[in-house]
């Protein structure tokens, strides 16, 4: 089991690893620099030599035991009183050009890299189905693209600075040792399978406590934006402290895993230091005890090196957090990759469809539930026709609106425009031949016009924009706002009232002058005077237009072509207004309860 977990691991590191490869030039560099960093560590160790001889003989010639380089002159003078200062202040400069070259190309590599899984997160976000956000809250979504990513490129780009810089400080030492004292080298080696042991064993505990405090950082995400974009009920019914208490549970759950973290690396730390010291202890005393004939600078920069080791060796153990917060990390982030994007095995486009719609048969079950939302559903709209769905809740009408642009895959049935089976379109191009409003308008932050001409509408001449606002009744409030059409109208459109949206929601879908214009309560959030102004803009607007209606209002059904009554998915009337009003049946008794009450109110 351990040995698959840590295969899967290696896997999800190698895949994380090819997003580095268009920054292998920069990521080259960065190696370079820290080989070069890495290289000047023993060199300013073995100075020590030099320095404590010098102490002794100041005037000694620095390459006297190097007989080939006797025969020039300036470098047989070299003595150690200049040359000592001199190669520290050079080793210096190269230690400093190698740290330079190496952190800021690798910093490069890294936003890089961070910027790359953003973006190819939120692009996966706009080419996933419907079925994914219904199952998967918007705070963890957030969270994946902000924190986890961060983590991931501590692994990718952080861990493979630690490894390469430490790891070749630790390689150039150790050869530096070896050549010095071969015997006394060895000694050390003993230690390395328990250190070793100790971080196969942490590397466990570090991965399985980053993947929960990803999740509760999730959480902590998810409550506050639920909490920022529900902020008026959350006022308005006093949850003020159910909410802040609801974030302090997910803060505290938070914070306490990021302990058991902290803990986790506290206990290792000393743990291993205590390992590599005692290493250290005993090789002091096997100096001492085996000195030979060795000169006292030889003793003391063999000390010095070997004392060099533990640092560089401490910060590759600790370098496993590091990769297993960023292995469970990229696990999240491909798991969401992975995701198979909406399935558009359409073929066919059109550029003009009439608007002829007829569904036969249809049956609909939402994934991973056993309930049918819509049973043997059958009707036919013809092109220009206005049709109402009717119903109690959970009747099927929401559900049959969204099947129709595909935003859900249908099995049993079919769904035809222009007598071509929705299936059998290009998505992109089927939903170009239909307009939707709902009843929670999305507007975003940005100004009048760019609402209304959003996406593919963008760009629109700002006369087209004016005139379907006019015949949505919004240019009345637009042209007393401070800046007209440039006014910005805030996040969701939150400058605006509730009716104000929803006029504006109906231009966006009228400036698109789509063949099929789909009504999910759009009404809903008008007062009377609104609702009067778009019922005169529907007039003319559903001509040649072909409209499904959902609604309760009974001034919007009444005009329809065809009204269909649903019941538990099912269509169990259908008929005019008035045709269903004198059967007396399904339809008469929802017009004496749910409408009644809004028809007086409207003839008030």
């Amino acid at each position: 089991m351990a040995n698959s977990t840590q295969q899967s691991s290696f896997k999800v590191y190698l895949r994380l690893l090819r997003y580095v490869a268009p920054y292998w030039g920069f990521f080259a560099i960065s190696l370079f620099g820290f080989l070069l960093f890495a290289s000047t560590q023993p060199m300013l160790g073995y100075m020590l030599k030099f320095f404590v001889d010098g102490l002794n003989n100041p005037d000694a010639s620095l390459f006297a035991e190097v007989p080939r380089l006797q025969e020039y002159a300036w470098l047989a003078d070299l003595k150690l009183l200049q040359a000592v200062p001199l190669l520290i202040v050079l080793i210096a400069v190269i230690q400093g050009a190698g740290s330079f070259l190496g952190n800021y190309f690798l910093a490069k590599v890294s936003l890089g890299l961070v910027h790359d899984l953003r973006v190819a997160l939120f692009s996966n976000l706009l080419t996933l189905p419907n079925r994914y956000f219904d199952s998967n809250n918007s705070g963890h979504l957030i969270s994946r693209i902000t924190y986890n990513v961060t983590m991931v490129t501590g692994a990718a780009t952080d861990a493979i600075k630690v490894v390469v810089r430490e790891g070749m400080t630790v390689v150039f030492l150790f050869a530096t040792l070896l050549w010095m004292n071969w015997k006394l080298t060895l000694v050390m080696v003993a230690i390395l399978p328990v250190i070793g042991v100790m971080v196969a064993s942490a590397s466990k505990k570090f991965r399985k406590q980053s993947k929960k405090i990803q999740a509760a950082m999730g959480d902590v995400t998810h409550v506050a934006s639920e909490t920022i974009h529900g902020y008026r009920v959350v006022r308005s019914f006093g949850g003020e402290t159910y909410e802040q208490a609801r974030f302090l549970g997910a803060s505290r759950e938070n914070t306490a895993k990021q302990l058991r973290m902290v803990k986790t690396n506290a206990v290792y730390t000393p743990s291993l230091q205590l390992v590599i010291y005692s290493a250290m202890a005993m090789l002091m005393f096997l100096v001492l005890l085996l000195r030979g004939d060795a000169s006292a600078g030889d003793l003391v920069a063999y000390i010095t090196l070997a004392g060099l080791l533990p640092k560089p060796i401490r910060q590759l153990s600790e370098v496993s957090s590091t990769i297993q917060k960023g292995v469970a990390g990229a696990e999240s982030i491909f798991e969401q990759l992975d995701e198979a994007p909406e399935s558009d095995e359409g073929s066919e486009s059109r550029e003009h469809v009439s608007g002829k719609l007829e569904v036969r048969g249809l049956s609909f079950v939402y994934p991973g539930s056993e309930k049918a939302v819509l049973q043997d559903v059958s009707f036919k709209v013809e092109p220009g026709q206005m049709v109402a769905l009717v119903g109690r809740s959970g009747s099927g009408k929401s559900t049959l609106a969204n099947l129709i642009p595909r935003f859900y895959h249908h099995e049993q049935g079919q769904i035809l425009l222009d007598g071509l089976d929705v299936e059998r379109y290009r998505l992109r191009n089927l939903r170009h031949h239909i307009a939707l409003v709902t009843q929670h308008v999305t507007l975003f932050n940005d100004s009048v016009a760019n609402n209304i001409a959003y996406g593919d509408l963008a760009g629109a001449p700002l006369g087209d924009i004016r005139r379907a606002a006019a015949d949505a009744y919004a240019d009345e409030f637009i042209e007393k706002m401070p800046e007209g059409y440039d006014t910005l109208v805030g996040e969701n459109g939150v400058l605006l009232s509730g009716g104000q949206r929803q006029r504006l929601a109906i231009a966006r879908a009228l400036l698109k002058d789509a063949p099929v214009l789909i009504l999910d309560e759009a009404t809903s959030a008008l007062d009377t005077e609104s609702e009067r102004h778009i019922q005169g803009a529907l007039d003319h607007v559903v001509k040649g237009r072909t409209t499904l209606v959902i609604a309760h209002r009974l001034s919007t059904i009444e005009k329809a072509d065809l009204i269909l009554v649903m019941e538990d998915g099912r269509i169990v009337e259908q008929g005019t207004h008035s045709a269903l009003l004198k059967a007396n049946g399904a339809y008469a008794r929802l017009h004496a309860t749910d409408f009644q009450d809004k028809s007086v109110t409207r003839t008030l």
